[in-house]
């Protein structure tokens, strides 16, 4: 069976395992605490970062490859739940939205706000570890809503993120959201649709054992894991 190193809360890390639920991809989740920089695990990947899948020996590191694994090794073996659809135009708009939550959202939001409120409080003095940094929390908070703005607008226009269907683009935004709202730090009330948005999307089965975990001392509040929020 395929091995998956990750964080709980790391957001790429959470990217990927909806995307191994949504392929149906059999694997076991195994927590890695990145900042101890374990020998072995920089062995896998040494830039010491999750996500890491390992299959047969081969270490693959990174959201983004593990993607192109995925799709290049199963291709039709799986049963293709579509996540990325036919033609070059709408393959890029897919990707241009996922990079724009795995990178943008990332640096802006989710990225900070978990490292201040939660791995912060993991790590020692001498791996970075300490109070939060109030001005990053704040700016983070800040930036949140007008990407909730944006995927409001998108959804204005579209069923899905990048078009009729659920894609990678769909599963990225949510992956970062759901971080974000662990820890109590998405305000809903900025943007009705995208708030109906995520309601769709955290009803599907692949979600279920994200909503379902909890991070020891780490409470999320009560609408995190309630499908009609």
């Amino acid at each position: 069976m395929s091995t998956l190193y990750h964080s709980p809360l790391c957001p790429l890390s959470r990217f990927i395992r909806l995307v191994l639920g949504e392929w149906g991809f059999e694997h076991e989740a195994v927590e890695e605490r990145v900042w101890e920089r374990r020998h072995d695990f920089l062995v896998l990947n040494p830039a010491g970062t999750v996500p890491v899948l390992v299959e047969d020996g081969l270490a693959v590191p990174g959201a983004d490859l593990i993607v192109a694994y995925i799709e290049e090794t199963r291709g039709q073996a799986l049963d293709s739940p579509g996540l990325m659809p036919e033609g070059a135009a709408r393959r890029v708009e897919v990707r241009r939205i996922a990079d724009w939550f795995n990178r943008k959202f990332h640096e802006e939001v989710s990225g900070p706000l978990a490292h201040e409120k939660v791995m912060k409080r993991f790590m020692g003095r001498d791996q970075g570890g300490g109070s939060p940094d109030m001005i990053s929390m704040r700016t983070a908070r800040a930036n949140i809503r007008y990407h909730l703005h944006y995927i409001g607008w998108l959804i204005g226009r579209r069923h899905w993120l990048a078009g009729d269907r659920i894609s990678y683009a769909d599963l990225a935004a949510a992956a970062h959201l759901s971080v974000c709202d662990y820890l109590g730090d998405v305000p809903w009330d900025e943007d009705e649709a995208a708030k109906l948005w995520y309601a769709r999307i955290k009803s599907r089965p692949s979600f279920r054992l994200l909503l379902g975990e909890r991070l020891r001392g780490v409470t999320p509040p009560v609408h995190y894991a309630d499908l009609d929020f």
